[in-house]
């Protein structure tokens, strides 16, 4: 799919397999998340699932995460779905979406981390993801705004994020925005 243009036109499987149309998050400010189960860097999901936890409280209409479990770094998440979906609930409490296992990399990427690579190369311009938990910041209108790598701490992204729900809503945007103007054209209609 390299004609597409924003975040929102991939289906990337779920856990059991079927398309999940990232158009159902059309609207909202998406942190999506290459994971691990087995790797250094999977305790970042409790500081995932914390800072979740915190924008949902505050943003509920606005926020979204998702991880997508890959097996290409050190074979650290060598698991089934099924397996991820436990590992991540009962060791995290991870609440966000994570969906099914993926390449990120090479000839098999997966045509979403294809796009969202070409959209925002890494350090020295490199598009390839470099290790498991490297996060991609997508804007309520589905470009992408920002890219970290394994190293950064979730809960240092908070204000990224908060600074791109605020830009959408003030632009109309966001999924709460555009709800606020259903409900309004409907009161008119009423």
């Amino acid at each position: 799919m390299s004609s597409a243009t924003t975040f929102f036109e991939f289906e990337p499987v779920d856990k059991k397999g079927t398309p999940f149309p990232l158009s159902s998050l059309k609207g909202k400010v998406v942190l999506a998340i290459n994971t691990a189960s087995k790797c250094g860097f999977t305790p970042q999901f409790e500081g995932l699932e914390k800072l979740y936890k915190e924008l949902k409280a505050q943003y509920p209409e606005d926020i979204e995460f998702l991880g997508f479990p890959c097996n290409q770094f050190g074979g650290q998440d060598p698991g089934s779905n099924d397996d991820i979906q436990s590992f991540c609930q009962i060791n995290y409490g991870v609440s966000f979406p994570v969906l099914g296992k993926l390449d990120v990399n090479g000839d098999q990427a997966a045509p979403v981390f294809t796009w969202m690579k070409e959209a925002m190369p890494g350090a020295l311009g490199l598009k390839r993801v470099k290790w498991n938990f490297e996060k991609f910041l997508i804007a309520a209108d589905g470009k992408v705004v920002g890219r970290w790598s394994s190293l950064t701490k979730p809960e240092t992204l908070k204000d990224s994020i908060v600074q791109e729900i605020e830009k959408a809503k003030k632009a109309g945007i966001s999924a709460s925005a555009q709800k606020a103007t259903e409900g309004a054209e409907q009161a008119k209609l009423s």
